[in-house]
């Protein structure tokens, strides 16, 4: 498959990230090395969508603390970004709204993009206070005079596809801006197909098969519309946990099951075992955490008690 015919993919992954793990990074990392083999994908981004603070979770800490750690997490990453847009809404968000905004906000961001492409950047870097008279959440270009009539996309790694603009609410305002690109040869953006694909393990995909636990409408959307990329963990079967749910059955060809020749112990995406270590001193959370959220947990005295 040539590349503008191959699916461009944004792998989101939603969850608590109480703490983020390094096994939740390497479920990004065996993800686009799967779906790159296929030879049917090409996944140009990543993001990781923290829960807000009302999930009602025990045990779960202030969300600044959890998009703290897990901008740490990936600090080394060229590809992999952490998205503040859940956490900073009023209440909790479902998974399927996640989904919805990302895809919306690409449309809006691909315009804005198109619009821009041969022009300098005037969007703030990650971090840059803005101005609090300011009330624009998108960064667009909507005079369509400015518009060119064939845009095209340049193919390098932090350039032009998704400068994706989220402005936190006052009282302090920050942009933070999402610049994952990695298109390979310049091409038309009209020749390109792009998708947003929930990551998740095969717990969560098991959780689909539990009555009432998600809403069937839900449902029908995030599998029927977008997608899901499975990461086994923990020896379980996905295709008998598809099985087992009449909406999963139906889109069994959304889903799509990581098949690598990899030994990663997924056990190491457990949140759970790490506050447990931590709480009884355990040496083995070097096996579950990398050492920057390490030292920021230490620093902030997270997870200590019991309580969490």
């Amino acid at each position: 498959m040539t590349e503008t015919t191959k699916t461009h993919v944004i792998l989101l992954a939603c969850g608590s990230f109480n703490p983020i793990t390094k096994g939740h990074i390497q479920m990004f990392e065996r993800a686009r090395d799967y779906l790159h083999k296929t030879g049917r994908f090409i996944v140009i981004g990543g993001i990781v969508s923290p829960v807000h603070d009302s999930y009602g979770k025990t045990g779960l800490v202030s969300s600044r603390h959890r998009l703290t750690m897990c901008q740490l997490a990936v600090q080394s990453s060229d590809w992999i970004r952490v998205d503040p847009w859940e956490c900073y809404q009023d209440t909790w968000q479902t998974t399927c709204s996640v989904l919805e905004h990302h895809r919306d906000l690409m449309k809006r961001v691909t315009g804005c993009i198109l619009s821009n492409v041969n022009t300098p950047s005037i969007t703030p870097v990650i971090g840059q206070p803005q101005n609090e008279s300011s009330q624009t959440i998108y960064q667009n270009n909507n005079n369509a005079s400015s518009k060119p009539t064939a845009a095209k996309i340049l193919g390098k790694v932090g350039e032009s596809l998704s400068r994706i603009c989220c402005v936190r609410p006052p009282m302090e305002r920050f942009t933070f801006v999402d610049e994952n690109a990695n298109l390979g040869t310049v091409m038309r953006y009209e020749e390109i197909e792009l998708r947003i694909l929930l990551l998740c393990g095969s717990d969560l995909l098991e959780s689909f098969c539990i009555p009432g636990l998600w809403n069937e409408a839900d449902m029908e959307v995030i599998v029927g519309e977008f997608g899901i990329v499975v990461v086994p963990r923990d020896g379980a079967d996905p295709d008998r946990i598809m099985n087992h749910s009449s909406i999963l059955r139906k889109y069994k060809n959304n889903i799509l099951v990581v098949k690598d020749d990899s030994n990663h112990p997924m056990s190491v995406v457990s949140s759970t075992k790490s506050r447990l270590a931590l709480q009884h001193g355990d040496g083995h959370v070097v096996d579950y955490l990398c050492q920057p959220v390490i030292d920021y947990i230490l620093k902030s005295q997270l997870y200590i008690n019991a309580s969490g």
